[in-house]
This record gives structure tokens, sequence and C-alpha cells, in this order.
């Protein structure tokens, strides 16, 4: 006979009866841009973030077959991990199975317990499930819980992650009840941390399941995966009660860089909120992109920060390139403010007219992190730099300059490539000091 989990919050947390439940599910966006195996979602009621949890799970592969849900425990204390006896858990949706096998391996090999008592009241898996339910047809879950001092979770994720049937739900909520201004700033820094994969400093109260967001992102930098954002909000842009609020956001695990997601799925938004910006400067009728929250007409990655160049071309001959060295505002202001300033305010010439602006190709720079580069003479520095990969800059001083990657394709060899970057710089090419510094970045190259 089957051990049955039944639903403790159904009516709660989401609406009891299976009619309500559909149509609550029905209104939420399933579509998703890209296909993944991991995602960060809230975990609070369906009216306060079921669209957003819907905008991560939906991402996750079709054609797995076992879904990890990782999440904290809010009622029953205990250390480390924990998973249930239960066979099967049950929602007004009917029952999905969970993955016993999988739960005595990791009851084997990682330290995690049996805590039934754990699972009887718990929200942050269960609101999960009917989501899942609505998606997969056939696939079976491994409820885990984290308590205090939660270890081994990024081992789990680095051990079963390899086997393309399975994938991962991380299930946490962002701040909890501050006020809806330092919520905000609370919660945009744990989305740069979580972006980044910069968590050295994570706080565990910025996030209720801290345990599995950690673990994910450390996941990420050791394979240099990227988060990318699905969405972010909280309570007081639902409710417009302000005084306590709860934050919540969603991410989806790239295997790879973020750049390269956007070229390969936003190159032309990319372009068209570049072309944009140039033509409303004119007051051409045209409508940035826009908007709040869900209803936002662009991706939520564009909310990242992001550093990009913007560069102009009129008959194969450069009209304006102005850009970011380092990423301080969101890609999407950073695309626009570095468009306008390529038209018209790149003191090598005059403003772009209206009558060029049809004429003009656009080209597009996204920026990585710049990272030091260890040298202790130019000879070092010159083997460090890779010719035709690295964008590079150098300053001393009050003193500094860039290249862009492209610049290879004019000066191919590296010697005269760092003598010229000297020169724009306002040193001589033979300057060297013990205090010059060098930084190499990468570009993903965009163009019309």
């Amino acid at each position: 006979m089957n051990n049955i989990k039944n639903a403790s919050v159904a009516g709660i947390f989401y609406p009891l009866e299976k009619d309500e439940l559909e149509k609550i599910i029905e209104s939420f966006d399933k579509s998703a841009d890209f296909s993944t195996r991991a995602v960060i979602v809230p975990h609070a009621g369906y009216i306060y973030s079921g669209s957003l949890a819907m905008k991560g799970i939906a991402a996750l592969d079709r054609n797995v077959k076992n879904i990890f849900i990782i999440a904290p425990a809010h009622k029953v204390y205990f250390t480390g991990l924990c998973v249930s006896e239960h066979d099967l858990w049950q929602t007004p949706f009917g029952t999905i199975q969970i993955n016993q096998e999988i739960c005595a391996e990791l009851k084997r090999d990682f330290q995690v317990n049996t805590n039934n008592e754990a699972f009887e009241h718990e929200h942050s898996i269960e609101v999960q499930i009917p989501l899942i339910q609505a998606l997969f047809n056939d696939v079976k879950i491994v409820p885990v819980l984290t308590g205090n001092k939660a270890h081994f979770v990024s081992e789990i994720i680095s051990e079963y992650y390899q086997n393309k049937e399975n994938a991962f739900i991380i299930s946490s909520d962002l701040s909890h009840f501050l006020k809806y201004d330092e919520a905000k700033k609370v919660d945009n820094l744990t989305s740069f941390m979580i972006e980044t994969l910069d968590t050295v400093n994570f706080n565990p109260h910025q996030a209720c399941g801290a345990a599995g967001v950690l673990a994910l992102c450390d996941f990420a930098r050791k394979n240099n995966f990227s988060m990318i954002r699905l969405g972010m909000k909280n309570s007081g842009d639902v409710t417009n009660n302000k005084t306590q609020v709860v934050g919540y956001g969603a991410w989806g695990l790239y295997e790879g860089k973020k750049n390269e997601f956007i070229k390969k799925y936003y190159s032309d938004l990319v372009l068209e909120i570049c072309k944009k910006s140039i033509q409303e400067n004119k007051k051409i009728n045209v409508r940035i992109l826009g908007g709040k929250n869900d209803d936002k007409l662009y991706p939520a990655v564009f909310d990242e920060t992001g550093a990009s160049f913007v560069t102009l071309e009129k008959n194969g001959h450069l009209r304006g390139c102005i850009g970011s060295i380092i990423a301080h505002k969101s890609l999407y202001s950073d695309l626009i403010s570095n468009a306008k300033a390529s038209a018209y305010n790149d003191p090598r010439f005059n403003p772009v007219s209206l009558e060029e602006i049809n004429e003009i190709k656009i080209a597009v720079s996204l920026l990585s992190n710049p990272m030091p580069i260890e040298f202790g003479s130019e000879n070092e520095l010159l083997n460090e730099i890779r010719a035709e990969i690295d964008g590079i800059i150098i300053k001393d001083k009050e003193k500094r300059a860039v290249y862009l990657p492209s610049v290879w394709e004019q000066i191919p060899d590296k010697r005269m490539f760092l003598n010229s970057l000297k020169i724009k710089a306002g040193f001589s090419e033979n300057y060297f000091s013990e205090t010059f510094e060098a930084y190499r970045f990468e570009t993903v190259y965009i163009k019309e």
C-alpha cells in the first residue's frame, strides 16, 4: 500500500478545488525563451508569486524524469538535510510519485536523514507541485528539505546534474517583512550576487532558501555557467501594501556565459533597443520598450547589470562609438544611453542628422567583467595578452585607455596593439612603470 503525503496548504497557498486551481494556473504565462535543468523560484501563495514560480518551472526541460525540489524547512527545526518516507504526494490535481530510490541514495551517500514530521505542514515544496503537475506528464519528484547547517547540497546538485534526466527546483523567497524601498535594495543586492555568482558575503537573511541558492550558484561558478534572471518583484507590487513586504525572484541556469545567452536569444532585441533610442532622440514616433514587473515588454535578463559599447557605421566608416567598461546599471539602460551618446555625443563626430538615421548600421559589444592581468614586466604582459580574444584596459596614475577585441582586426601584432593603446592613453610607446596596470575582458559582438 502506498504511503501518501496529503496536501497541507491547499486552500491556503493555492486553491483547494481542482477547477479553481486550473483556472489560476491557466492565467500564468507558461512560455519559456530557453530550456534549463535548474531554476530558483519563489514559494509564496499563488496570488503573490505563483506567476513568477511558473515562469521558472516552465523553463525546465520537458524531457526530464526526476525533479529535485530543494527547499527550506519553516515549521520544524533540524540539522542538515531530510527526505520523507512518502511514496506519493497528493494535491487537487491527484498524486505525483516520489522517487524513493533516489531518496535512499541521498541517505546513503550524503548524510540525508528521514524526517516525515518536517514535511507535514511545509509549504515550500508543496506549492511547486501543482505547477509541475500542470506541465509534466511523466515525472517523479525528489523533495529535500534543508535545515540548520545544511551541507552537501552543492555536492548533490553536482552528482545528479550529470544525468540529463534530472532537474532541480531551488525553492526560496527573498527578503522578509521589510519596508518596500528597503526590500528593493536588499533584493537588488541579492540578485546581483546571484547573477555575478559572487556570494562570498551572502547573508542567509537575504533568502530563506539560502542553502539551495548558494549551492546552485556554487555549481554554476565551478562549471562556468550563468544564472539568468527570469523576473523579480515583491508582495507590495501585488497588494500595494508597502509597509512589510516579501521579495520574490526567479532565475534559470544557463550552460554558458550570460552575454552569449543574450546574443543567442535576443540579438534582434539588442539592436532594436539601440535603434529606437537613436530615433526617439529625434522625436520620431517610436516607443522604447518597457513596463513594470510582469508586464515588461523586454526580458528580465536586460534588468541585470551589463556593460556595452555601441558602434555606429555609415558607408563602412565609423560614425560614433561610446560605451561602458564597467557594468554599473541595467543592460537595458546602458544600451539606451550608449546608443544615444554614440549618435549625438561622440566628440569626434557631428551629431547624427535626421537624414542619416536610416543609413546608420549598428553594432553592439557586450563586455564581460574586466579581470586584472598579473605581470612584472612589459614582456610578461605581452605574453599574457591573448590576441584576437582580449579587450585590454591599461591605466597608470590618472591616465587610462581601452581597446575592444575588434581592434585586433586593424592591429594584429601584440606589441603594436599595446603601443597604440599607450598612445591613446597619453603615454609614449616606450612608457612602462611599476604602477602600470592592465585588465582583460571579452566581448560578444552583435551587429546588423
